[in-house]
């Protein structure tokens, strides 16, 4: 402990304050590559939050004690990588977050006597586009939606109106059916006044167009043509493939299934009369009858019967013949029966249906237990063919196809499946995490080791290593004799010198790097330069000169008179 404390009062306080600054300075870089090591990496656990979003989310990672840093103004929120998934999960079951977007509670603060007509007409919109869009995020699988509402005002003396519009932007999980899409329109349709669900359209956040804004609705619901068609065959090709593979094995049949569509939209009108099915209308009868008599009244007119007495109509009183006339007319209007047909045969009837099936035979062990095709039997594929026919509604008057046909796949390789055990060539499977931490660990341990090396070493060393004077040729020639002197127990004379020879096999080496040998028995001093291709001069220097200066150290405490001695000749030499 004497020579720890001898050794440190050796260096002075200002070699103590650099050790210590040095020792700090480590102490802190060490501390920052271990905190860097051990951070674990900030991934965004949700972005474009609103204010009432993300306060409600971090208090709910506060109460789960989970680290977590906030950009952008609370816009987005930082969390650890490894509890991502199991955070958005969790908080998905709170309900959070519940996305942005102004509802009708944007009149909860607003000034309604200083606010004109323009401006509460602006709020009152903004308000039902946002409510529109919560009431939308409600539904399963939409993670995000953003309305935008058209509602023109009617012009004054205008007897034209133009009907309110509406378009929907959605950021879907997955895929919406059909079902959904036309309930989304619907209900931005009664939500708003006078608006109709053909004047709604859907599209989703890669840009596909959901459901049509023209004013023409029909059947197909807002979905193409095209993609309806391809839904249809999907679906049959599901099916077909799912019942035969449960036949022949999963993977060992191939489905290829075209649904030829009429894709016109025909408007027929008929009328049909039935003349056996009279029905009476109107009926109208008219009768008349007359009355005519024969005698004088079909005689000639004379004096005689204008004379009293006589009968005015010019007939005897014995009379002549009486006629009588009587006439019926019957009118009866019939209706036929007549049936009116109207018919609206939308577009997308199903044509034709072609259908290819494709098995693959059996695979059975040979005699020498290898494994060999063998195609399957007739009556097999036969009763493929039946079940396919049901499956997608086979019906030979529209002039469906089938076609089931036996052939051998190709050996593709036998897939290593996921349980099998892959021995030692599992820890060798790396992820790009996995890498991107291995080389920021490797890059932190060689940014230490440059530090330690470059840094740290050359500190501690000039710290540690004493400081040595200077020493001229005659110093380094005195130092010499003095250890030759004290080497061999040698007397020293009145001035100084050395009164017998040096120890055999002395040196001193100075701090040119000359070596400086005493040989025993003559005050000679040979000296001898090496050559700089021998020794690195910038490495050896300072240890060879700390030990001959520690060597002529311990020689003078040995013998203090002998050093005095030659301090005082040394002394003497310098004042001549």
């Amino acid at each position: 402990m004497q020579g720890f404390f001898d050794f440190v009062k050796s260096l002075g306080a200002a070699r103590m304050a650099a050790m210590a600054a040095v020792t700090l300075a480590l102490i802190g870089f060490f501390t920052f590559l271990m905190i860097q090591m051990n951070t674990p990496t900030m991934v965004p656990l949700f972005t474009d939050l609103s204010v009432e979003d993300s306060s409600a989310i971090i208090k709910d990672l506060e109460r789960q004690a989970i680290d977590y840093q906030i950009k952008n103004d609370g816009a987005i929120v930082m969390v650890p990588k490894d509890k991502v998934a199991r955070l958005r999960m969790k908080l998905a079951e709170s309900g959070l977050p519940k996305g942005g977007g102004v509802g009708y509670e944007i009149f909860d603060k607003s000034d309604a006597l200083g606010a004109t007509s323009f401006i509460q007409n602006i709020n009152h919109l903004r308000a039902l586009e946002g409510e529109l869009a919560r009431s939308i995020r409600g539904l399963d699988r939409v993670s995000a939606a953003r309305v935008h509402l058209v509602l023109p005002e009617r012009p004054l003396f205008s007897r034209d109106k133009v009907a309110a519009s509406a378009s929907i932007v959605l950021k879907v999980r997955g895929a919406l059916e059909p079902q959904q899409v036309r309930a989304i329109r619907h209900l931005v349709a009664t939500a708003v006044n006078g608006m109709k669900p053909e004047r709604v359209s859907v599209i989703d956040e890669t840009g596909r167009l959901l459901a049509d804004g023209s004013a023409q609705e029909n059947n197909m619901s807002g979905v193409s043509a095209d993609e309806r068609k391809t839904a249809y065959e999907n679906r049959l090709r599901d099916q077909v493939e799912a019942i035969v593979s449960s036949v022949v094995g999963p993977g060992k049949a191939r489905v290829q299934l075209n649904a030829d569509f009429d894709l016109n939209r025909v408007t027929q009108t008929s009328d049909k009369f039935d003349p056996d099915g009279r029905v009476v209308r109107s009926s109208q009868t008219r009768e008349e009858q007359s009355n005519s008599q024969d005698g004088k009244e079909g005689g000639p007119v004379s004096v005689a019967g204008e004379l009293p007495g006589s009968n005015k109509d010019g007939s005897s009183a014995g009379g002549g013949q009486r006629d009588q006339s009587k006439k019926t007319e019957e009118i009866v209007n019939y209706e036929i029966s007549r049936t009116t047909k109207t018919e609206v045969i939308e577009a997308g009837r199903v044509n034709r249906i072609s259908a290819a099936v494709l098995v693959d035979g059996r695979y059975v062990k040979d005699p020498k237990g290898e494994m060999v095709y063998q195609p399957r039997a007739k009556e097999e594929i036969d009763r493929i063919a039946a079940l396919v026919r049901t499956a997608i509604g086979f019906d030979a008057k529209r002039g469906d196809q089938i076609e089931v046909v036996n052939l051998r796949f190709a050996d593709t390789g036998a897939p290593i499946s996921a349980g099998e055990s892959l021995g030692w060539m599992k820890y060798f499977q790396f992820t790009k995490d996995d890498i991107m931490g291995a080389a920021e660990k490797g890059v932190m341990a060689l940014l230490g080791l440059i530090v330690l090396l470059m840094v740290v070493r050359p500190l501690v060393r000039r710290v540690v290593t004493p400081e040595n004077p200077a020493l001229g040729k005659a110093g380094m020639a005195g130092m010499a004799g003095v250890a030759g002197a004290l080497g061999s127990g040698g007397q020293f004379g009145p001035d100084g010198q050395p009164l017998n020879g040096g120890g055999n096999g002395d040196s001193l080496t100075n701090t040119s790097g000359t070596n400086i040998a005493i040989v025993g028995g003559e005050d000679t001093v040979a000296i001898s330069n090496r050559t700089s291709a021998m020794i690195d001069v910038a490495k050896v220097q300072g240890q060879v000169h700390a030990q001959s200066v520690q060597k002529v150290g311990e020689l003078a405490e040995k013998n203090p008179h002998e050093a005095v001695s030659v301090i005082r000749s040394w002394l003497h030499e310098d004042a001549a």
